[in-house]
């Protein structure tokens, strides 16, 4: 498809973005896909392009588009592409593989030594139509909701975290009750955890995770999370505490609210050094089995997280507070900022 196309893009090596309403239509190779995009998610990473911080810096190569947790429907494909057809309704993996490394070829393409991530080290996805090679297209039922489409990336980030081990029968802790954290308590909760344990600085966010499943809430600024959960276990702690926050006091109490032998995942991304002050007594003599996440695995979590939705445990679209057009990217992204709500979609057919 030839033409020019809307997308929001980081211009410049600077604070903010703007609205290209000319920019190129993307040309597609013969393994990949052209997308005309339904549905696109703010994340994280994707204010800290907008707010160019360091990470974004050493990443993203201005002029490009950026965004890259999305559904669309396929316009164009590649004349290798066997799998995917036009018209076909798809989410994105937004790891992209190399296939031919170490890691690819012993079956976790989702930490390729050479991976590429979509609207960072590639054109994004906030924008009329974006490419996607067709290893990372997750193909979606007929009439599957677009809006839900552009979660399942998001929400399979906590599905991963959450489902390294067993929930069944487990007190489960989640720290930080963002999107990602929210969906993570609902994986618990949809998977038999006993009690849900969640905890957050914004009261509005601790609601959303309670819709979705979480049995207790907890708000650092009146609550001592660490005792409460204890108090709630019996005095031994949790039994998997999942860390969504990345702030370096909340991981190091994740450690001090785990029971001994239990398990602690790190889902979120700091942006400070982590200082463990007792980590003897927190980690090595409590025997803690402790793990890292990212992204998803391709494609166990994407199975884990359509069979979570088709069994109707969970309803990601609770998660979404706010929808904008392209046109008003900074008030999506002001929205985004303040973190006082959850998801945040851009609907470039909305007007």
């Amino acid at each position: 498809m030839k033409g020019t196309m809307r997308a929001i893009i980081k211009p410049t090596a600077a604070a903010g973005a703007a609205l290209a309403t000319d920019w190129p239509i993307p040309q597609i190779g013969p393994k990949d896909l052209l997308i005309k995009v339904k549905a696109a998610a703010i994340c994280g990473t994707d204010s800290h392009i907008y707010e160019w911080t360091p990470y974004a810096q050493s990443r993203v190569k201005p002029p490009t588009p950026i965004g890259h947790e999305f559904c669309g429907e396929v316009v164009e494909a590649g004349a290798q592409v066997e799998n995917i057809q036009v018209g076909d309704m798809v989410a994105g993996e937004t790891h992209i593989p190399c296939g031919k490394c170490l890691l690819c070829t012993t079956g976790q393409p989702h930490i390729c030594q050479n991976m590429l991530i979509l609207g960072i080290h590639t054109p994004g996805v906030f924008a009329d139509y974006t490419s996607l090679p067709s290893v990372c297209a997750w193909k979606l039922p007929k009439g599957f909701d677009p809006e839900v489409g552009a979660l399942l990336e998001p929400m399979g980030v906590g599905v991963h975290g959450a489902l390294l081990g067993s929930l069944h029968a487990m007190n489960v802790a989640v720290l930080g009750s963002g999107p990602i954290g929210a969906l993570a308590a609902a994986t618990a909760a949809a998977c038999g955890a006993k009690k849900v344990m969640v905890s957050d600085m914004e009261d509005v966010r601790l609601e959303m995770a309670k819709g979705l499943g979480a049995t207790h809430l907890y708000n650092p600024k009146r609550d001592d999370v660490v005792a409460e959960v204890r108090k709630e276990t019996g005095g031994y702690g949790a039994d998997v505490v999942l860390e969504v926050t990345g702030v370096p006091a909340v991981m190091e109490s994740a450690l001090k609210m785990a029971r001994k032998a239990g398990r602690v995942t790190f889902i979120g991304l700091p942006n400070n050094p982590i200082v463990f002050n007792d980590f003897a007594n927190d980690l090595i003599y409590k025997e803690l089995k402790v793990s890292g996440v990212t992204g998803r695995t391709m494609y166990e979590t994407w199975y884990q997280v359509t069979a979570l939705i088709e069994s109707g445990k969970i309803d990601p679209k609770k998660v979404i507070t706010h929808r904008f057009p392209l046109e008003k990217y900074d008030e999506g992204f002001r929205a985004a900022r303040d973190r006082v709500g959850g998801k945040v979609l851009f609907l470039p057919e909305l007007k």
